[in-house]
């Protein structure tokens, strides 16, 4: 969280003296005399905005709850809503035994990308998410071929 005071909004106290109530140097509110600061916030995408005051925690703050749901599975994960689908697969790999790069990870109908956050595309709590496996790891899985050789290791000898 980051405070700011901003001495550079003030104006006249004759124009905002409106029944005691008055606004001083944009960052502090003076309502009834009781002071109240102005708080200020960082979201991920560099933007600074003014904190809002939900009941005492805002959209985007705290833990959520995820249903992730696979073909045949569904599963409850508990995440921050500030965390990324990049870290949303890494607590996955965990239950699935999938690696995060097999995984496809679908939001309102469209694949998501590692580095975009869950609160920015609107993921809220008890909100449902779509997880695939990816079909190229699938297929290599069923043809034998899942890396588990480097490139260029030849998988079996033949002799005449």
């Amino acid at each position: 969280m980051i405070k700011l005071r901003s001495k550079r909004f003030s104006r006249s106290s004759s124009k905002l003296n409106n029944g005691g109530n008055s606004i001083k140097g944009g960052a502090e509110k003076v309502c009834g005399g009781i002071s109240t600061e102005i708080k200020w916030e960082l979201r991920p995408g560099g933007m600074l905005v003014q904190k809002r005051d939900n009941g005492g925690s805002s959209e985007g703050e705290g833990m959520i709850t995820i249903r992730v749901s696979t073909v045949s599975k569904w599963h409850d994960i508990s995440i921050e809503a500030t965390s990324t689908f990049g870290e949303l697969k890494m607590i996955l790999s965990l239950v699935t035994s999938l690696e995060p790069r097999e995984q496809r990870v679908l939001f309102k109908g469209k694949e998501r990308e590692d580095d975009e956050y869950l609160h920015m595309v609107g993921v809220r709590d008890k909100d449902k998410v779509l997880l695939l496996e990816d079909p190229a790891t699938k297929e290599r899985k069923l043809y034998g071929l899942a890396g588990t050789k480097p490139i260029g290791t030849p998988c079996c000898t033949i002799s005449v």
